[in-house]
């Protein structure tokens, strides 16, 4: 009989130790650790507090923000190795695992955030998010946050307003090709450097200039060494949420359960910040005392969109497998029809 409630006792406990396996989930991300500032840890703050608070402690975050644990690029790694087990990857860093994320680089795809908020959450951010999950094959997406908005060109040499303007200005880029040919199509001189270089390199005038959200330009002080500031909104980058799977895999269902409403919880917060700070003195509003502002106008913008979306589409085509277009031409589908949908409509 004794042996008998043994065994039942030891039965219950491993039923109770798989309903609720739990953890400590290692977040690593390359911004400052201050949720008011970036979109990033204004997610991994959200995440945090609701795992933790909906698991009644069982499922913890420790969040380790300003590359403490490494760069962008190891984070997906260490993420894959499980040595952390979340981080938000840039399209930048995820390429070189991915590839195919660079379809997301299509140029001057959107015409508002709202439409990049609905192609992001419906199928196509879905069937990108299964397609990453299928190649990686160690983690699971959880979704799309927000890494500032748009980018804007800011330079030392002149407004930007139309497609000559851009001639003769060199412009840092990512060491994506798609950024690359992106500038070399609007006229520019694309210079690839890495970002701790860049305020040296505009300060020196090692280039002329550089693209970024909003809220980064501002936050890295490029006004200090920048005189124009044109306002393209040609590219969108979201970052990409990833988790350990085995990790995940380990969970319970309720668990799981509680990561994903954490995730979406954690994509509407990066998108609140960005879109407060870019409208704050954080952000355009303190930039117009201190940079000049051209907003293009919607011929000239397409007028660049022509110039830039074809030699997009020719690097894809060129450099990428079949598969990357088959994403490519559901991507540009589902833009389309989230351009125009109507907010509430």
């Amino acid at each position: 009989m004794n042996t008998l409630i043994k065994g039942l006792t030891v039965a219950a406990t491993l039923t109770a130790t798989t309903a609720s396996a739990g953890g400590v989930i290692k977040f690593g991300h390359d911004n400052k650790t201050d949720p008011f500032e970036n979109p990033a840890h204004a997610c991994t703050a959200v995440f945090s507090n609701i795992v933790t608070a909906d698991t009644n402690g069982s499922v913890t975050v420790e969040v380790f923000g300003s590359n403490q644990l490494g760069s962008a690029a190891e984070h997906v790694q260490q993420v894959r190795d499980g040595i952390i087990q979340a981080t938000l990857t840039s399209t930048g860093a995820l390429a070189s695992y991915y590839p195919r994320i660079d379809v997301l680089n299509l140029p001057f795809a959107f015409n508002g955030n709202a439409s990049t908020y609905e192609v992001l959450d419906g199928p196509f951010g879905k069937e990108l998010a299964a397609d990453i999950e299928a190649e990686l094959g160690d983690v699971v997406v959880l979704g799309f946050p927000d890494t500032g908005g748009f980018f804007a060109v800011t330079n030392s040499k002149r407004p930007i307003a139309n497609l000559e303007d851009f001639e003769g200005i060199r412009i840092r880029t990512m060491t994506l090709p798609s950024h690359q040919k992106i500038m070399q199509s609007l006229g520019a001189e694309a210079y690839p450097l890495s970002w701790g270089e860049v305020y040296s390199g505009l300060q020196t005038g090692v280039i002329d200039g550089q693209m970024n959200p909003v809220p980064i330009i501002s936050f890295a002080n490029f006004a200090e060494v920048q005189e124009h500031l044109t306002l393209t909104n040609h590219l969108f980058s979201p970052y990409t949420f990833m988790i350990n799977r085995a990790f995940y895999e380990g969970l319970s269902e309720a668990e799981q359960a509680t990561l994903h409403t954490a995730a979406e919880n954690c994509v509407t917060a990066s998108r609140g910040l960005s879109r407060v700070i870019e409208a704050s003195d954080r952000g355009l509003g303190g930039l117009m005392d201190k940079i000049k502002v051209t907003a293009l106008t919607a011929e000239q913008r397409a007028a660049m969109a022509a110039a830039a979306q074809p030699a997009f589409e020719a690097h894809v085509a060129e450099n990428m497998d079949a598969r990357a277009g088959e994403l490519l031409a559901k991507f540009k589908e589902q833009v389309a029809a989230a351009n125009a949908s109507a907010y509430l409509d």
